[in-house]
């Protein structure tokens, strides 16, 4: 049987605190949320590997330590307002929950969003609402956030979304590559309204269904 405390004690030491991961209070929730909880029975033996472990359906929980530092990143704070879209099972918003004051995770897939509801209500985390819809129209209802996490990689972030940020937001994602290239993690910061963003670190995070490609030019 899987030892998950000793595992999970192995993440945060192991994968995360070797990889730039610094924040303490972060790396408190990391160390103490049980992310098997977030996973398929069949899978919850790797729920603590350093690799993307499936959800079913084509849908991911993303690797450990790109998760963590795009949450690190976006410098959630108590009072923040926070909106995770492509947010799967929950774990994403399950650790922002805990660092922040209200999430929304917005989910397509019916059946991952009841599962991470469900989770999220055992789990006793009360301020995280949950809400199923298109991915790449974000959260409306709820806006302006003060962070955004899209919890998975993208091909461009839409409009829609950026517009959901509040004066002074942070956006966190992992653009996608060329196809067999790596992805690229981004955060981008909304000041006077204008967002812009700058590059992370590579990462090689699943693709999200429901993005739409960049137009292509033509001459």
């Amino acid at each position: 049987m899987t030892d998950f405390a000793l595992a999970r004690r192995n993440m945060v030491e192991g994968q995360l605190r070797p990889n730039r991961v610094t924040n303490a209070a972060l790396l408190a929730v990391l160390g103490e949320l049980p992310r098997e909880r977030f996973l398929p029975d069949s899978v919850r033996s790797v729920a603590y590997a350093d690799e993307d472990v499936p959800l079913g359906g084509g849908r991911y929980l993303m690797e450990p330590m790109v998760l963590a530092r795009l949450i690190q990143t976006l410098q959630p704070q108590p009072e923040d307002k926070a909106l995770v879209v492509g947010a799967g099972r929950g774990y994403g918003a399950a650790l922002l929950a805990r660092l922040v004051k209200v999430v929304t995770a917005v989910e397509s897939d019916p059946a991952l969003a009841t599962a991470g509801a469900q989770t999220t209500k055992e789990l006793g985390l009360t301020t995280v609402q949950w809400s199923t819809g298109k991915l790449e129209q974000g959260g409306p209802g709820s806006a302006p956030y003060d962070v955004i996490l899209i919890e998975g990689a993208v091909r461009q972030v839409p409009q829609a979304i950026f517009n959901q940020l509040a004066e002074g937001g942070r956006l966190a994602v992992t653009i996608a590559g060329a196809t067999g290239a790596m992805g690229v993690a981004q955060i981008f910061v909304k000041d006077g309204g204008v967002t812009s963003g700058r590059p992370l670190f590579e990462a090689g995070t699943p693709l999200l269904p429901g993005f739409a490609s960049p137009p292509r030019f033509t001459f």
